[in-house]
């Protein structure tokens, strides 16, 4: 009698312990199942700002035959320029005045053509200040530079370079901003779907990006963010 109620004890034990790993089983299938479910939405967040840095080459020549006196003339020039910044409110401190570049047409043997002078003689004066907007009035008064006896030149290698350095002001908000857009994106993707949005599963910032907003308007910045997030969904 004991062996027969100890062999149903065993049994009902193996069946209740079935039926529990069963229904474990169960809530893990619909859990995992559960997880699966999810939206993966972008948001995009944008933002139109004004560089707050400025570097700007200005660039001249002098040319003549006389080394010693070109550079003479050449000094006169660059004293002419900062004075000019100076003028329209550029501190002294925030120009730096390169090194001389020499050409010598004589000791040039490529140079088959008769020149007029021997020497030239190319130097720059930089600015580099955050008086992005002084700097903009002076780039449109260059004219009073030529009229003074400035020969400004080209230079391609050294363009007008505009930044804006205050990223860390505004990435909390544009990051808001595109988080937003993205729950936007993801609620209509589960409306139509027939579904109920839940908690985020994972989300990424995404990268900044800082960029003239076209060629020809470099000292405005297009700041853009582009966030990822995956939301679950629920019925």
């Amino acid at each position: 009698m004991r062996t027969a109620l100890g062999g149903f004890a065993v049994a009902l034990g193996l069946v209740g312990g079935l039926g529990l790993l069963g229904h474990q089983i169960q809530t893990s299938v619909d859990n995992f199942i559960g997880r699966d479910r999810v939206v993966t939405v972008k948001g995009l967040a944008e933002r139109l700002v004004e560089a707050d840095d400025v570097i700007w080459p200005i660039t001249f020549r002098e040319l003549g035959n006389d080394l010693a006196g070109v550079n003479a003339t050449l000094d006169k020039r660059a004293e002419c320029i900062m004075a000019f910044l100076e003028a329209g409110g550029i501190a002294r401190d925030a120009m730096t005045l390169s090194t001389p570049r020499v050409e010598d047409a004589e000791a040039n043997v490529y140079n088959g053509s008769k020149r007029a002078w021997r020497y030239a003689l190319t130097q720059t004066v930089t600015v580099h200040t955050t008086e992005v907007a002084k700097v903009r009035s002076l780039m449109a008064q260059q004219k009073k530079l030529l009229e003074e006896g400035v020969t400004l030149a080209n230079d391609y290698g050294q363009q007008v370079e505009y930044a804006f350095t205050q990223l860390n002001n505004i990435k909390p908000a544009m990051i808001e901003t595109a988080t937003l857009n993205a729950r936007e994106a993801a609620l209509k993707f589960a409306k139509d779907s027939g579904s109920s949005l839940g908690k985020i599963r994972r989300a990424n910032q995404g990268q900044f990006s800082i960029t003239d907003r076209d060629s020809t308007t470099a000292h405005i910045k297009k700041v853009r963010v582009v966030t990822t997030v995956e939301y679950f969904l629920k019925d």
